[in-house]
């Protein structure tokens, strides 16, 4: 059986890689800071792959088939698909097998994710391992969730989805080790009037709530006041699914970084949940 070594969250934007110098440097250099300190701590845990979860920027889906889960299940995948996100084109290495494996465990667990075999991954995935410094060095398992194009799944769901998660990966035999990188948000908002605008207060109590025990606070909140930490707040989901899947560790959140960075127009967070010590 497989066992879940590290669980980790972060935030991305591609301005980070596009416009390194828009910010201060003491500023820049301690959220790089972070990145390789997740990247480090994850590569130290030495897993065999690591399920990203992420979401599509309307690159891979479109009006005409947009699910609200879809799990990746190739043996590669080229990335980035933004011409103009400056990092060099590569192609991370895929585990077909655990992808295969959770895509079964999701349709006998009453779950109805979409799957493919031929994603091109965007910066939403290709960012935190690009700053962790650990895209060349890990198998990847991409589960992409809808946080772009209404309707969403609800946040209730997303936590759902992690908890499956976890359990699918302990009962996983094809790999001994298996990390859990969940990446998106925090407070942002891309192409409307209030770009650049964040929501510190917003950002700084989801992350409390992750670490608080309280799921259905969590929840609440998340449910009920992502709409006042813009539209890109809706990645949430992602870490939500972390969350869930923390469960399987008996696992608690804490942060490892938050920055409010409105010249990259977003909250930049970063988390882990670390197992608790046994009593």
């Amino acid at each position: 059986m497989a066992e879940i070594v590290s669980i980790h969250a972060t935030s991305h934007t591609p301005v980070m890689i596009n416009f390194p110098d828009a910010i201060p440097a003491q500023d820049r250099e301690e959220i790089f800071a972070a990145f390789r300190q997740v990247g480090e701590e994850i590569l130290a845990a030495r897993p065999d792959a690591v399920v990203v979860i992420s979401d599509d920027h309307v690159h891979n889906f479109f009006m005409n088939n947009f699910p609200a889960f879809c799990i990746g299940a190739a043996a590669s995948y080229p990335t980035p698909v933004e011409h103009w996100l400056k990092v060099s084109k590569q192609t991370l290495r895929g585990d077909p097998a655990l992808g295969a494996h959770l895509l079964g465990e999701a349709l006998n667990s009453g779950f109805d994710p979409s799957f493919s075999m031929d994603l091109t991954l965007d910066h939403g995935v290709l960012t935190p391992l690009h700053l962790a410094g650990m895209a060349a060095d890990i198998a990847v398992v991409p589960l992409l969730v809808n946080c772009v194009q209404p309707p969403l799944p609800p946040m209730a769901r997303a936590l759902q989805w992690g908890e499956f998660l976890g359990k699918a990966l302990q009962s996983y035999t094809g790999c001994e080790r298996v990390s859990v990188l969940a990446t998106g948000g925090i407070s942002h908002d891309i192409a409307t009037p209030r770009m650049g605008l964040l929501n510190e207060a917003f950002d700084r109590r989801f992350m409390a709530l992750l670490g608080a025990q309280d799921d259905a606070a969590l929840v609440a909140y998340a449910t009920d006041h992502v709409n006042e930490a813009g539209n890109g707040a809706e990645e949430i989901r992602t870490w939500l699914v972390a969350h869930g899947a923390a469960q399987a560790l008996q696992a608690r959140f804490e942060p490892v970084y938050y920055k409010g960075v409105a010249s990259w127009y977003t909250g930049i967070g970063l988390g882990r949940w670390t197992a608790r010590a046994a009593t």
